[in-house]
C-alpha cells in the first residue's frame, strides 16, 4: 500500500525523481524542489530548450526516456507527470514494486502552497501571460512573491521560485493531474485570489464537452474562501454557468465598456499599446507599453485587479506593466532578416490564433502577415476546431499549415474554401513556401504558431531567409 508523504515528514525525503520533467509545469516544480533543498533528477522522452536549459543550469540530472533501470537511482519519492500513462515501462515498474509516488500538483499543494496566499490565474487562454504579469507586479511592489508559471517571464528568466513572502502566483491549468488522479490540476491549489480569464472548449482528449470543463472550474470556485476574490469577465456564458452553481466569495468583474461596478479598459491606441483602466466611471491608471492586442490588454486588467486584492494600487501596477518584458514564445521576435520579421508564438487554439494575428494586424497595418501553424495540441490533432480555423486566420495574408500524415484530419480538405490557406506534409516545403510568401515585400511578418518545437522550423526559416535560393 502506497503512503504519500505529508508536510510533517517532508525532511525525510531527500531525493525526488520526476517523470516528465521537461514539461513546463514539472520543470518548474523541479526548480522549486531544488530551492527547498532536495536532490532532483528527472526523465523525459524529449529534452529541449527552454526548459532543459533551465534544468541543467539548476544542476538537475536529465535522463532521456523511461527505462525501468532508473529505479536504480533509488529516490525517496517519484513524482509522475500527467503525460505518463499505464504501459510506460518506468510507471509499470514503480507500481509493480510498490514504490512511493505522487502527482506534481499534489506535491506542490502539500509542500509549497500550504499557508500561502495563492493567486491562481485560470482560463483557456492567457494564463501564462497574465500570471507572469501578476508575479512581476508583486515583485515590482517589493512583495517578493513565489510563483510557478508555464513559461519563462522575461523579468525573472526562470519559471518558478519559492519567494520570500506568503504570496504565491500560479498558472492554474485545467488539464488532468495524473493517470491516477483525473481531477484538473488546479483543484489542488486552493486559491484565495482566483482569476478566470475566459472559458472555451479545449483538451478534447480529456473532456467530452464544455460542461465537463465547467464542472472542474466550479470545483475550484468551491475552494475559494469567503474572504477571497473571484475575477472574471462579464458576458461569458460558460463562466456564468460555473458561478450559478454557487460562489461564496467576493467578485470582481470586467466589462467591455464602462459600467457602474465593473472594471474596464479604454484603448488610446487601436493596437492595445496605450490604454486606460477604469473602475466603474473612475479612472485608475494609464499604460503605455510595447505589447499589442486586446487579449494582452485584457490580461493586464486581470493582473491589475488580482494585485489590488493583495494591496497593490493600480497606479503601481501600471508602472510595473510598463516595465514588463513579456515571456518567451508569446509573439516573441526571433529575428529580422532582409525586411522580414520572424516571430515565435505559442498559440494553438483558434481563439488564440485569431487574437494574436488581430493584434499584429493592428500594429503593422497593410504589411504582409504569414502565419505558419502546427496543429499540435491533442484538441487540434483531433480536429475538434476544424470549422473555426479559416476565420482564425482572417488577419493573415497567407496561412501555411503543417499537414503531416499523422494528423487525424486533412488541412487542405478542411480549408479548401479558404483563399489564404495551404497545407504541407513536409517541413522543408513549408519553410520554402513561407520564404516565397515573404519575397517581394519591403516588410513582411512570419508568425510561427505551435505549442511545441515544431521540428526546429524557426531556425530553418531564419536561415532560408538569410540565404535565399536564387532559383
Amino acid at each position: 500500500m502506497i503512503a504519500l508523504l505529508s508536510q510533517n515528514n517532508e525532511q525525510t525525503v531527500q531525493h525526488i525523481h520526476i517523470l516528465g520533467i521537461c514539461g513546463t509545469f514539472m520543470g518548474s516544480l523541479a526548480q522549486l524542489a531544488i530551492e527547498k533543498g532536495y536532490r532532483v533528477t528527472g526523465c523525459d522522452a524529449n529534452v529541449y530548450p527552454p526548459m532543459s536549459t533551465q534544468l541543467e543550469a539548476a544542476g538537475i540530472e536529465l535522463i532521456q526516456g523511461f527505462d525501468e533501470a532508473q529505479l536504480a537511482l533509488n529516490p525517496d519519492l517519484f513524482i509522475i507527470g500527467n503525460a505518463m500513462s499505464r504501459g510506460n515501462p518506468l510507471v509499470e515498474a514503480i507500481l509493480a514494486q510498490g514504490l512511493p509516488y505522487t502527482s506534481g500538483p499534489q506535491w506542490l499543494s502539500d509542500h509549497v502552497l500550504q499557508g500561502k496566499w495563492v493567486l491562481a490565474v485560470s482560463g483557456t487562454h492567457g494564463k501564462t501571460t497574465t500570471s507572469s504579469m501578476l508575479a512581476w507586479i508583486l515583485e515590482y511592489a517589493k512583495m517578493a512573491p513565489g510563483f510557478l508559471i508555464g513559461g519563462v517571464p522575461g523579468n525573472f528568466e526562470r519559471s518558478a521560485r519559492l519567494g520570500k513572502t506568503p504570496f504565491f502566483v500560479i498558472e492554474a491549468d485545467e488539464y488532468d493531474t495524473a493517470f491516477f488522479d483525473k481531477r484538473s490540476k488546479f483543484i489542488h491549489y486552493r486559491p484565495r485570489t482566483f482569476a478566470i480569464n475566459n472559458l472555451e472548449f479545449d483538451h478534447a482528449d480529456i473532456f467530452e464537452d464544455l460542461a465537463a470543463i465547467e464542472r472542474q472550474f466550479h470545483h475550484v470556485v468551491r475552494t475559494v474562501p469567503n474572504n477571497g476574490l473571484v475575477i472574471y469577465p462579464e458576458g461569458v456564458d460558460a463562466i456564468e454557468r460555473v458561478l450559478k452553481q454557487g460562489c461564496w466569495s467576493d467578485r470582481a468583474t470586467m466589462a467591455n465598456t464602462a459600467s457602474p461596478q465593473a472594471w474596464s479598459t479604454l484603448l488610446q491606441q487601436a493596437d492595445g499599446s496605450h490604454f486606460s483602466v477604469l473602475h466603474g466611471d473612475e479612472w485608475q491608471c494609464e499604460i503605455k507599453w510595447p505589447f499589442i492586442g486586446e487579449h494582452n490588454v485584457s490580461n493586464a486588467l486581470t493582473a491589475i485587479i488580482a494585485a489590488r486584492h493583495v494591496g497593490v494600487t493600480p497606479a503601481i501596477a501600471a508602472e510595473a506593466l510598463e516595465a514588463f518584458k513579456g515571456i518567451k514564445r508569446r509573439l516573441e521576435v526571433l529575428a529580422e532578416v532582409n525586411g522580414c520579421t520572424v516571430y515565435d508564438d505559442f498559440a494553438h487554439h483558434p481563439t488564440a490564433i485569431a487574437t494574436t494575428l488581430a493584434g499584429l494586424r493592428q500594429k503593422v497595418g497593410k504589411q504582409k502577415i504569414i502565419a505558419v501553424i502546427e496543429p499540435r495540441s491533442n484538441t487540434m490533432r483531433l480536429g475538434v476546431h476544424q470549422t473555426a480555423l479559416a476565420a482564425a486566420c482572417e488577419d493573415a495574408d497567407t496561412a501555411l499549415w503543417y499537414n503531416p500524415e499523422s494528423l487525424e484530419w486533412d488541412v487542405d480538405a478542411v480549408l479548401s474554401n479558404s483563399q489564404n490557406s495551404q497545407g504541407f506534409a513536409e517541413l522543408e516545403n513549408l519553410v520554402q513556401a513561407a520564404c516565397r510568401a515573404a519575397q517581394g515585400h519591403a516588410a513582411a511578418h512570419i508568425v510561427i504558431m505551435s505549442n511545441g518545437s515544431f521540428g526546429g522550423i524557426h531556425q530553418k526559416i531564419i536561415d532560408a531567409l538569410a540565404h535565399p535560393d536564387p532559383h
